[in-house]
């Protein structure tokens, strides 16, 4: 499980638009919240991103750039995006191997049944690479608000 201080793993996947995006170009220019979510355009991922767009400007005005990543395919994502309007990137981590380096991908249960998928989790990245703050099993409802508060204390 990383920690605050911890090195953020760094990744290079596609996004809505198949282009690939660098974390690693992000780093000593933009401190970065990479969020983590299970499916797209499903209730609660919804809602997370949705207000993290809705809070696109404060973030923009901390110098932060938002990612999120899950499972599903840069189509998805691209589809995702265009329903919703949002104003970050999606990136498509279908081999999971980013999931895999930041410790969300893990057995879960949901209906009484146990599988393997994303733990909703976010990280807050300070522009030297460094994880300030890693936040797993977050709930959606409210949680962009409480990450921009977490920003503007860097």
């Amino acid at each position: 499980m990383l920690q605050a201080g911890d090195r953020a793993p760094v990744f290079s996947l596609p996004n809505a638009d198949m282009e690939r995006v660098d974390f690693a170009e992000l780093i000593g220019h933009h401190n970065t919240v990479v969020y983590f979510y299970p499916k797209d355009d499903t209730p609660g991922c919804t809602m997370e991103a949705l207000d993290f767009t809705d809070l696109q400007g404060e973030f923009d005005a901390a110098d932060t750039e938002i990612i999120g990543i899950s499972r599903d395919s840069c189509s998805s994502h691209g589809a995702f995006r265009d329903k919703l309007g949002l104003s970050f990137h999606l990136l498509s981590d279908t081999d999971g191997e980013v999931c895999e380096a930041y410790d969300v991908w893990r057995e879960k249960e949901a209906h009484g049944e146990r599988r393997m998928g994303i733990v909703r989790s976010t990280f807050v990245v300070d522009r030297e690479g460094v994880i300030r703050y890693a936040l797993y099993g977050v709930k959606p409802k409210g949680h962009a608000a409480q990450v921009l508060q977490l920003v503007r204390a860097l």
